[in-house]
């Protein structure tokens, strides 16, 4: 399947569950645009404001923030993070 939404992850390179949300997303052959905040205030206050959290990682799909890994993983398990990202089949 092609992905076919947008999905942004705000992260920090030491941050484990940034990696998890990375590999996960890997595993399921998702596209992503990573966003590191870990330098960048201006950033890091942006993904404040989208998503209303203040930890990372966040994930948006579609501009739509789905939280963080915990989240991430929550949809992965209930089958439905593949139709937020793919085209339908």
């Amino acid at each position: 399947m092609k992905t076919v939404a947008e999905v942004e992850i705000y992260t920090t390179p030491w941050c484990p569950y940034c990696v998890a949300a990375k590999e996960l997303l890997a595993a399921r052959r998702i596209a992503y645009r990573e966003i590191d905040v870990s330098t960048d205030p201006e950033r890091r206050a942006e993904a404040r404001a989208r998503s209303g959290r203040h930890t990372v990682p966040q994930i948006l799909i579609d501009g739509e923030a789905i939280g963080g890994y915990a989240d991430l993983a929550r949809l992965d398990a209930e089958g439905d993070l593949a139709g937020l990202v793919h085209e339908q089949a």
